[in-house]
Formats: structure tokens, sequence, C-alpha cells
């Protein structure tokens, strides 16, 4: 299987989806322990969320699962968030803390580079490709990361998180218009929304985003009680998503036209 699909599109804006796959090579299955093949950590149904919205976004979307490597992670295993129960670029435990991997079977140095080399880095090849054909269009990228994640995993985080949580790493990522943007439209809506808080950005929105050479990134997090059933068999709900899916357009909608005028500062 392909690592990574890729829609091309011509608009400013790079959809980013690292999260969402859930195919699992049959040679790292075997590895899984029963709490792994579980794949519980997935962005369930992201591209379904996201499918429709900005159709002329390119999209940039990983087929394999996190738990195979996560595309979201530095690839030289530096952590995002030092000193928090976080997992790294090949997880050892899920979001609860515990093992996924069978007892021996953990991936060693030479196996995560393995999948660094086949996964990892044509995710980032093709999206590093996507933004610079963005540039060469408009003269600009802004790369929207597309994310979610259970509402309630006591081993990341205290609490009920917010349903949309945005993360510019303290505004370094983008210029100050979008993420301004996005959580003015965020706070108009009926979800909680949160900017820069537990989720700040992973390391694609650090990667990426450099405002000062006009090329953006920002991530949205949203929590999967907004738009499916957190619990297997993971059902994605159109009563929930119905009315989650028309503020996420008006955000991106606004995001493109920013771009397209190049209504854009980097004070």
């Amino acid at each position: 299987m392909n690592p990574v699909i890729v829609e091309d599109g011509d608009s400013p804006i790079v959809l980013g989806m690292p999260h969402g796959g859930t195919h699992v090579p049959e040679d790292v299955l075997g590895k899984l322990n029963d709490t792994g093949k579980a794949l519980s950590d997935t962005d369930w149904h992201i591209d379904r969320l996201y499918e429709g919205l900005l159709p002329n976004a390119s999209r940039v979307r990983a087929t394999f699962h996190r738990y195979v490597i996560d595309a979201n992670r530095d690839p030289g295993g530096t952590s995002l968030y030092p000193g928090q129960n976080t997992t790294g670029l090949c997880p050892l435990t899920d979001f609860d803390g515990k093992p996924i991997w069978r007892e021996g079977k953990e991936p060693d140095d030479a196996e995560i580079e393995r999948r660094r080399a086949a996964f990892h880095a044509p995710y980032h090849a093709a999206l590093s490709a996507q933004i610079d054909k963005a540039i060469k269009r408009h003269g600009c990228a802004v790369l929207y990361d597309c994310h979610s994640i259970r509402s309630e995993i006591p081993f990341l985080f205290e609490g009920v998180l917010p349903d949309l949580n945005i993360g510019t790493n303290g505004g370094s990522t983008c210029a100050p218009a979008i993420g301004k943007h996005v959580s003015e439209i965020c706070r108009k809506s009926p979800f909680r929304t949160v900017l820069n808080g537990r989720f700040k950005g992973g390391w694609t929105t650090r990667h990426y985003g450099r405002p000062e050479i006009d090329v953006h990134a920002i991530q949205m997090e949203t929590a999967q009680s907004a738009y499916m059933d957190e619990t297997p068999p993971w059902t994605f709900r159109d009563d929930l998503a119905e009315k989650l899916r028309p503020y996420l357009d008006t955000l991106l909608r606004g995001i493109e036209q920013q771009a397209l005028r190049r209504d854009l500062t980097h004070d």
C-alpha cells in the first residue's frame, strides 16, 4: 500500500492528515499485542470530517497507522512536550500509557530507521511538494494540519479537552492574522475553544511553519466527542458533524482568502 495519498489542488491551503491511516503491515501487526491491534489512537474519520470542505485545497493523507511510525513526530526522536506524558516517533504505549507491543517485540533503532525511511519520509516528501507547489502558484502557502483525539485521556491531560484546540506554537508558526481569524470563528461557534492549550502544534506545524518566508502552519486538534462516538466501533455521527463542519468550512475559506489577498503580516 502506498504510504501516502495526495489530492492535488490549486489553493494556497494544504490539508495535512498524518494520523487518519489504519494500515499496519503484516510484519509489524504480528508484533503488536491486543492493545496495539485495537488501534485506539487513530484520528478516526478525520478525512470524512473534512470531506468536501475547501475542495480546491491540496490534501496529503498518511495511510499507515501512527503505531507503525508517527508522521507528526520529530524524525530524530526529540520530544514535543518535554516533561509531559506523550508518545514518541515509534510509540511504545497507547495514549492511556498501556504497552502496545508483545514482550520483546518493541522496535529497535534499526527497525525505527527502516520505518522512518519507508513511511515517515514519503509522507513528508509529499507534504513538502504540495507546499512548494502552493508557493509557486501563490507566493505563499498555509499548512492546516488536521487532527482529532478522544476528549478524556488522563495519561495525557487532566479533565475534558476543549472541542477545538488550535495550535500555533505560541504564535510562531503562522502570521498573527491566521491565528486570529481561526480563533474568532471557533469562538463564535458553540464549541469550546482554546488557542495553544495542551496541544500547541505538533512537529509538522513547528517544522513547516515559517511565516517570515510566507509558509504558515496551524494545527487543529478536534475532540472526537464533537463529531463521533469515542468508543469502539468509533462511529461517525452525522448529527454531530453537521453542526461542526460549517465552522470548519468558514475558517478554511477565510484562511484561503487571507492567503490569496496576501493579507498576512509577519510581526
